[in-house]
This record gives C-alpha cells, structure tokens and sequence, in this order.
C-alpha cells in the first residue's frame, strides 16, 4: 500500500489535501469513510470519537476527485468557528477558501464570497435563505456534511437544502453524521428519508476496532427520599389534579388516573380536544380545555417539587402569579392562583420551608467537591434541565472551598432571567477550558453544537427521558481518560420513569441502527486501499439525481409559464416560502409595506399564524387591523390566511369575541378570510390564487402601496429603526434615552452605547450611516 494516498505510515494520514502530520489514522474512521463515500450515507458514532475527521476525510476525497467546492452544515455559530478553525489547521488548500457564514455576515457579502470558496463552513438557516434568494447555486457543490444530522426532521432547513441539492448538483453526495439519531424507526426513517441516505454505518464503543480508543465510563444511579415536607406541598398540588380531573370528567371527557398521567397523555388529550372544536362547536370543549390548561400547570408544578425542589416551585408559582394577574393573563392561571389548596401550598412554601432542600442539592455537592478534592486539572459538568435549578445549583456549589462553578444557559431571555450571548457562551468555555472554573452547571444548552471540553465527571441533576440528549451529556465523559457519570433520581417520582425510558430508549436505538445498516449496508465491501487511491466505488461514479414531485408534473398545468409569488424579506424564514419553491412557483423577495404575499396586480395577502391573531384582539401593541385597513385600501382583492388549528384555544378568549373579530375583518373591512393547517396548506393556497389571477385572469404580479401616515411616534420609530441592524425594540430604546430622531442622530458611539441593546458594531454603524458622505 505504499503508492496509496492513505498510507499506514506511521501513525498520521497522508494525502495531497491533508497537512503532514497533522490528523491520526485510526483504522474505523478509515473504514466509515470508506463506506461513506459509497453514496449519500449516515455515519453513527458515539461522541469524542471522531466524527470530523470522518468528515474530513469524505470531503478530500471528494475534492480531489470532482473539484468544485463542498459545504459543511452545523446548527450553531461557535459550532460553525470551531470546524473551520480545525479544516483551516489540518486542509492543504489555502487558508482564505475555507469560509463561513453565518447570519452576522450580510447577504450581499455571502453572495460575493461565495464564488471564491472551496470550503464553505455554515449555519443551515443562511444556506437555506441563500438557496431560496436564488444568491447561490448548489450546482458545483460536490459534497455535503450535515453535522447533527438527527435535526434533519420536519421543517428544520436540513430537509429543504437536501432536497435542493439533490436538484441542482452535477456530482451530488452527502454524509450526515451523529451521535444519536433518535430510538424511534419512524424517527430515524425520516432523516434517513429527508437526507437521501442510501447507506448506513455504525460504531458504539464495545467494537472492536473502536474499543482501543475509548475510555472506560463509569455510570452510578443515586437515589433519594424525597423530605416529608416536600410530598406534604405535592399532595396538596395533587389534590387540585385529581380535582380537575373530575370536571373533565363531568364534562364528558373522561382520563386516566394521575399516577399514570404524562404531559405526552395530556398534550394528546388537548389536541383530540381541539380537533373537536372542528366539530359542532360544543361549549363544553373550551371549558375542558380550560380545565386542561390548568392540569398541564399543576403537573409542572408537581415535577418541580419532585425533582428540583422548593426553590423551583416557588419561582414557578412566581412566575404563574404574574401570568394570573397580569393584563391579559389566562383565566386558568387566575383560578390556580385562587385555590383554597394553591393558597396554602402557597403559604407552606414561604413559611414553613425555609430550611428545607432537595437532598438533590446537598448530594451534588458532595459527589461534586469530592470528585475535585485534590485535582486542580479536573472538571465536571452538573446537567440540569431548568434554569432555575442551574442557578440553585450554582449558588450551592460556590459554597464549597474549592469549587468555581459557572451557570451556563442558552441565548434567550425570559422572566427576570437574561439568556447568554454566543459569544459570552464561548468564554465562560474557554475560562472552564483554562480552569478558572472548574465545574460547568449547565442545561440542554451544552449538550451539542459548542466544543467543550472533555471532563472527568458528568453529573445529571435529573434524568431525562430522550435517549438523544442523554447519549450527548454522557458523550461529554470519557474522552481522554477514565470518565464518570452520576445520575440523581428521587425515589418514586417520575425522577425513575424518566431513567427507564431514556434507558429503554437508547437500546432501541441501537436495535434499530444495526437492523438500518443490514439493510441499507453496503451491496459491496470498500477495498480500503481502492478507497486510499480514489478508485473505490464512488470514483468516477455519478449518482443518479434522485426525482421530485417536480419531474411528475402534468404537462400544460400552467400553460408552460412560471407562476409568480412576490413575498416580504420578514417571511423568508417561515416554510410557506420552501413549500411554495418546492411547488416550482418562482419567488421574489422584497421590503413589502403592505402585506405579506402578492400574487397579482389586485390580490395581496396577509399571513397570522393563530396565536398571532388571538394576541391581536388583547394586546393594544399589535396592529392586525391597522395592517388589514392598510390591504384593503391599496388591493382591490385583499386577503387574509389564518394558519394553525388552535384558532379558540390559542389564548383561552371567548369564541364571541373572536367571531366578532372575523365578522368585522369580512364585514367592514371587506377582506377576505382562508384558513390553513399549516405552512405547507398556505403555501398551497397562495399557489392556487396565484394560478387563478395570473394564468386564469391574465393579471400581472404587481407589489404597491404603502402604509397609512402612523402616529408621530411610529414614524419616528420608522426612521431610526430603518438604520441597518435597528429592530423595532431598539429603535424604541434609543429614542426614549435620547428624546428625538435628532438626538439619536447626533449622539457619538459612546451615547449610544449606553442604550439597551446598542453594542459597540451597532453604535459604530450608525455613526456611519449618519456622518458618511452620500455617492449616489
């Protein structure tokens, strides 16, 4: 094997493509790429062993023998960095030609640099924008790798850039590869589906050739009681359960006992309820599911008090009280909140619970501390599935000498709980990296899509029940040396059900991959050293272009023309856009002032999904009726798409009350009112009026009009907020802190600074945009 490019010399890969000594060879990544590179193929592999590599080797086969340039997709931007930090590093090809996009690169920008890559690092969401745009071809990309391949369900952009690829490329070919694709076979046959995989390859860590490479994972399951107090403040919640149980039953919809009641039951139950809304409108349906409403509060409230404890109850009752009182607050939430047994669960928690914890709590810091003790190189990671509980968890910890635990959450704010920037996210891991903390407490956040580093003990504060998320937390152990994992489960709680079913789950899995590779395995074995030369069964081998709905058309459907869809820039991130693109309707996007969609000189439509249009009618802020007003003075055909199924069970409202609404919209407004399912029946809906207008009626597609004169303030906000990079919210901010346009014109960088949500980029941008010279 001396004249192959991958060689067994001595202990590094060698090819044209890949730096010298740079990347080890290990004989099973050799041997998945080899299979890989048979066709589009999922590689399974549990997490620390390899998968970029993997990765890496496909795309410099696949480089070397098509040319072109070749897409790596990953969920997140710190993700998206860190790959092309590692291909830039190990790749012999320039520096330059490995790119990444992300959304904080602007369209143009993309479009341009596009041309010039060889490898293009990116999130899926600007691929996705970029396809739909029509600001990049696919045709000479020779490869795709999917990374979290296990996302590719439903509307996440994996499934449209697959299907579009697979339309457009020459020479097309993909890998997709994860950790844990799901225990399900329906779940891991639609990624399998939407990825056009034709090949499966797995390797757990008992393979043989795998075995030398991993370390042993020691896994302890640690039960607790949970405190008398605790199961006192439980039952009492439990009573107002069993309670509301009975009124669904007296209502006519009869369910199983609490014990054996889940949110999936609950979740299931509220749906076949809505369904019936569909029905003859009985009244006894929107009081069940007030009733319901109520349930699914009152089982979060009891898993709280189970598994996380006092202190997660009580910021949950916080947050309930605020949701009961507040305007437009839920009826369910108020009548909680006045229950006789809330009021004196309500007033255990403050008055007689003070002392009172989860042993949870003073168990993690025992197990944390002593696993610590004497290691200064040493780090673990505290999983909990709350927020709250991350930052309980966080304070206990810092009360043990020699522990720096950090809290690590996700980029969202919510009640009193502001979210982690990427970048701040990319920090704290480095400082955790570097030892300034050495203990990471951590929700689903870590679990996937940043690189952090392996740790010696991972601690599951609770257990969850999907197999996926928990392979991820345990992959976070046993990497470079002996790994530990703990998981804290109260004693008859769904603490034990959750453990059983992640566990059940993940055999299934497994069962199911290895029963997926047998029959999608390989026809033929890769003769590695065919594989090693480019000669093996993908070289020269063209795949086949795998037929879309497309191909099936009736002929002379359209009369041979191109039907035309204008939509607004602000829904090219909603699946009407892919579904209508899917369809062959040939999209434009632009800066609509009025209405959402235009398929004709005459027909222009309004999109609300059904809590969109339920917050409407009670929330002052929103302008539904000042939009339609806006449509039907400047179309002469308007119309409105309600899209959802939860149109009166959205926000809980009196169905009058939004009969009243839907009577004014047709009535006095003169608009017309289609409801849809969903993205997909929209999409067609929006086809259907445009056939009808351009081919039937012979009509151009002519985008017009804009809004009515706003109020003094909306079109101050207007202004400032058409700056690049200035929402709404922040056009607000900067106008109530600086009192004018003017001001906001005038201020320098640090002024603006001071504004919330204005950092340093944006300050300086609009400094830009004001002091610029014009060129025309």
């Amino acid at each position: 094997m001396s004249d192959t490019l991958f060689t067994n010399e001595p202990s590094y890969i060698k090819h044209p493509l890949i730096k010298p000594d740079t990347v080890e060879q290990r004989l099973y990544q050799l041997n998945l790429a080899g299979k890989a590179l048979e066709g589009p193929s999922l590689v399974v592999l549990p997490t620390g062993l390899g998968k970029t590599i993997i990765a890496l080797f496909v795309i410099a086969s696949r480089l070397q023998r098509f040319g072109g340039k070749v897409l790596l997709l990953s969920p997140t931007k710190p993700l998206v960095e860190q790959h092309a930090s590692f291909f830039r590093k190990v790749m012999n090809i320039p520096e330059e030609e490995v790119l990444t996009f992300t959304g904080s690169i602007s369209p143009a920008e993309r479009e341009k640099l596009w041309g010039k890559g060889r490898l293009i690092v990116s999130t899926p969401q600007v691929i996705e924008n970029d396809i739909l745009t029509k600001r990049i071809s696919l045709e000479d990309v020779s490869h795709v790798t999917f990374d979290e391949a296990h996302r590719a369900v439903g509307n996440y952009a994996y499934t449209f850039i697959a299907e579009k690829y697979f339309e457009a490329a020459k020479n097309p070919h993909i890998l997709a590869i994860t950790a844990s694709p799901g225990s399900s076979d329906e779940k891991i046959a639609e990624v399998c589906e939407a990825l056009h995989i034709e090949n499966v390859a797995v390797k757990t860590e008992k393979d043989r050739d795998v075995r030398p490479y991993v370390q042993e994972k020691e896994i302890e399951w640690v039960k607790v009681n949970l405190p008398p107090e605790m199961k006192e403040v439980r039952d009492l919640l439990e009573i107002i359960m069993d309670d509301r149980i009975g009124k669904l039953g007296e209502l006519g919809f009869p369910v199983a006992a609490r014990k054996n009641m889940s949110k999936k039951d609950l979740l299931a139950l509220q749906k076949s309820l809505q369904s019936e809304l569909r029905g003859e409108g009985n009244p006894a349906v929107f009081t069940a599911l007030s009733v319901l409403a109520e349930m699914m509060k009152l089982n979060h409230g009891i898993e709280l008090i189970e598994t996380q404890g006092v202190l997660a109850l009580k910021k949950y009752l916080e947050k309930l009280g605020q949701e009961a009182f507040a305007k437009g607050g839920t009826k369910a939430a108020k009548r909680l909140m006045e229950d006789l047994y809330m009021r004196k669960a309500l007033h255990m928690l403050k008055e007689n619970m003070g002392e009172v914890e989860h042993p949870k709590l003073g168990l993690a810091q025992k197990i944390v501390s002593g696993q610590l003790e004497g290691s200064l190189e040493s780090r673990v990671i505290v999983f909990t599935n709350y927020r709250d509980t991350a930052e309980m968890v966080t304070d206990a910890l810092s009360e043990v000498p020699g522990l720096s635990p950090v809290r690590f959450v996700g980029q969202s704010s919510k009640y009193k709980d502001k979210g982690l920037t990427q970048k701040k996210q990319v920090e704290i891991i480095e400082k955790f990296r570097e030892g300034e903390y050495n203990v990471l407490v951590a929700t689903s956040v870590a679990e996937e899509g940043l690189d952090i580093p392996s740790t010696d003990l991972v601690l599951f504060y609770e257990p969850i029940p999907s197999e996926i998320r928990s392979i991820q937390r345990k992959g976070r152990t046993g990497r470079l040396h002996k790994g530990r994992v703990v998981v804290l489960v109260t004693k008859g709680t769904r603490d034990e059900a959750y453990y059983w079913s992640s566990k059940n789950k993940e055999k299934r899995m497994l069962s199911s991959m290895h029963g997926l590779e047998s029959v999608l395995g390989s026809k033929k074995v890769t003769d590695l050293s065919a594989f090693e030369n480019g000669t093996g069964a993908e070289a020269g081998a063209e795949f086949e272009k795998q037929k879309t709905l497309g191909d099936f058309e009736v002929p002379g459907e359209t009369g041979g023309e191109t039907l035309r869809v204008v939509i607004d820039h602000r829904e090219t991130k909603s699946g009407v856009a892919k579904s209508l693109d899917r369809m062959g309707v040939g999209l434009s996007f632009k800066a609509l002032e009025v209405g959402d969609y235009v398929v004709s000189d005459r027909v222009a439509v309004e999109r609300k999904r059904t809590d969109d249009f339920a917050s409407s009618l009670i929330d002052g802020k929103r302008n539904l009726f000042a939009q339609l007003s806006d449509l039907a003075r400047v179309y002469e055909k308007p119309v409105l798409i309600i899209e959802g199924e939860d149109l009166f069970t959205a926000r809980q409202l009196n169905p009058n009350a939004i009969y009243g609404s839907l009577a004014s919209i047709a009535i006095d407004f003169g608009v017309s009112i289609l409801y849809s399912r969903d993205e997909g029946e929209t999409a067609s809906i929006l086809k259907v009026l445009a056939k009808r207008e351009q081919i039937g009626e012979k009509r151009e597609v002519n985008p017009h009009g804009k809004k009515s004169a706003s109020t003094l303030a909306e079109q101050q906000e207007y202004l400032v907020s058409a700056i690049s990079n200035i929402g709404p919210k922040a056009a607000r901010n900067l106008l109530l802190h600086l009192g004018s346009v003017e001001a906001v014109m005038n201020a320098d960088t640090e002024e603006l600074q001071k504004v919330k949500l204005i950092g340093p980029k944006t300050a300086a941008r609009i400094r830009e945009i004001v002091t610029s010279q014009y060129k025309g």
